[in-house]
Parts: C-alpha cells; structure tokens; sequence
C-alpha cells in the first residue's frame, strides 16, 4: 500500500501541468520531508514567484543574497540570504537588469535605491556585461562561472528581456543560504552608482 506522500506523489504526477510547476512536480521526491507533508495535508501549495535582490556594484565582486541583508520591499525579497521555513524554490529561470542611481559621485542611498529603474539590459555596463556569474545554493553548485552575456535577451526570442531559461533547473530548500555572486571582468568604467537587480524565477511553496 502506498503511504500518503506516495500517493500525493503520483496524483500529482499525473496531473499534466505544464511549464514551471511542471518541472517542479518532477523535483517533488526532493523536497524536505516537511514540506511534502504540508503539501499533502493542503497547508501548503505552489505558486509562480521571483526572489529578487537589488545591489550596488561598487567592486569586481558582488554578492547578491547576504546572511547580513534585511527584507526590503524593493530592494531584497528575503531576509538573510535564505528562504523562510516551508517555502523551496525551483529555479526555472534568472532574470538580470541593470540601472544607475541619478547621484553621481557616491554609492546609492536605499530611497536612491528605490527610486532608481533597474530595467536596462546587461549591456548597458559593460564591466559586468564581459564579467561572470555563479549560483549556489543547498551547499551544491546549481550554475558554475558562466558569462553574463546569457542575459543579454532583449526579449525577441519569446522569453522577457534580460532573462536566462535554465536548461537544468534546481531546487533551492527553505533555511539555506543562497549565493549569487557576479564577478566583473574589470571596475575600468564602472560608474561609483551602478546598480545590479537578479532575480531568480520559478515554482515556490507557500501557504
């Protein structure tokens, strides 16, 4: 006889969903055992989500999600680098854009932040254009140095601009850290007010 979650497992299965939550039903047998009995028990469901941060590019290197950030409307969408208890993330995809703060000279304030567009594509800085970025998460690799230069979409191919469609999706569990790490190819015309906004699309639990 099939145990609760098992059962759960196979009525989804069978459901022919599609895009993101598809994939994500593929990943089910990976969720925290937790989270599988929330789901079961209909506490918790899946929905469409982005998990953003916006930070200053003021050196080659820049972390994205920190143990020491705050949730910010605006400028980050989770607290401490780490998605709140129950809520695992399936990345389908990751979305970068860019913008410059109109206060030139020094590094943005959080209202300078907020009152920024951070729609340009990654071509418009070129230091970070030519860099690299990583993403790892769980304490496992899920995108090794890659070249910014998959985020140069303009949005003609049928995905939305700036956006990078995972060929290998992953999971991210709840309470791990997250790290989203650019590494720019050189600081040579980097404005002291750039700004960089990642975000990471897909499926996530919630209640």
């Amino acid at each position: 006889m099939l145990s609760g979650v098992e059962q759960f497992e196979r009525i989804h299965n069978q459901n022919g969903s599609i895009g993101s939550r598809a994939e994500m039903e593929k990943f089910e047998n990976q969720l925290p055992h937790h989270v599988k009995e929330e789901l079961k028990k209909g506490k918790l469901r899946y929905a469409d989500t982005i998990i953003y941060s916006i930070k200053h590019v003021g050196s080659k290197v820049v972390k994205m999600f920190e143990p020491q950030d705050d949730r910010q409307v605006g400028i980050c969408s989770i607290a401490g680098g780490k998605l709140p208890k129950n809520q695992c993330l399936l990345v389908s995809g990751i979305q970068v854009f860019t913008g410059v703060s109109p206060n030139t000279g020094k590094p943005p304030t959080k209202d300078e932040i907020l009152s920024t567009s951070t729609i340009g594509l990654v071509q418009s800085c070129l230091p970070l254009h030519n860099g690299e970025f990583t993403l790892k998460a769980n304490q496992k690799i899920i995108v090794p140095e890659t070249s910014c230069k998959l985020f140069f979409g303009q949005g003609f191919t049928g995905f939305p601009p700036g956006y990078y469609k995972l060929e290998n999706p992953r999971l991210i569990q709840d309470e791990w850290q997250i790290e989203f790490t650019f590494e720019l190819a050189t600081t040579q015309g980097l404005l002291p007010n750039q700004l960089v906004f990642v975000g990471l699309r897909g499926t996530i639990t919630t209640p």
